[in-house]
């Protein structure tokens, strides 16, 4: 086994979950992509005992409800901001296979399907009704082909 693959399959043990930020923040109805979302999210995958990460897009901080707080996870690395200019996704893709990481996301990734065709395998879907997030367990992906 190469030193990377050591170096993945570590990363994956230690429960490594990138989350789709702005997808996370936009998931419940209203007007503006909720801070709240992206805590209960946060706070639901290390009480499983997992390392989330969560990426967004710089346009996020100035559509969220709560900029002052979201700031603050900005600044102690909690919330991890794509360049400006950028799509997230791509990050999000890209860290995702570096670290043989799942993402938390509702997004099916169908635009990146071909630079990135194992995505859907890694992508773990969600709901948020009040403040509780039920994460999809799956363990083995349909293959609806």
């Amino acid at each position: 086994m190469s030193t990377q693959q050591t170096a993945q399959r570590e990363q994956s043990e230690r429960g490594v979950v990138l989350v789709d930020g702005s997808n996370v923040a936009h998931a419940t109805e209203g007007d503006a992509p909720r801070l709240s979302n992206l805590i209960a999210v946060r706070d639901k995958l290390r009480e499983e005992g997992l390392d989330p990460i969560i990426v967004v897009d710089a346009a996020l901080r100035h559509q969220i409800d709560d900029p002052g707080a979201y700031e603050q996870l900005v600044e102690r690395g909690e919330v991890r901001q794509a360049p400006a200019g950028t799509d997230a996704d791509y990050f999000i893709l890209s860290f995702a296979r570096e670290l043989n990481a799942s993402i938390v996301s509702n997004d099916l990734f169908r635009d990146r399907a071909k630079q990135f065709p194992e995505a859907r395998d890694r992508v773990i879907r969600f709901m948020i009704v009040n403040d509780e997030v039920v994460l999809e367990r799956r363990t083995h992906r349909r293959h609806d082909h």
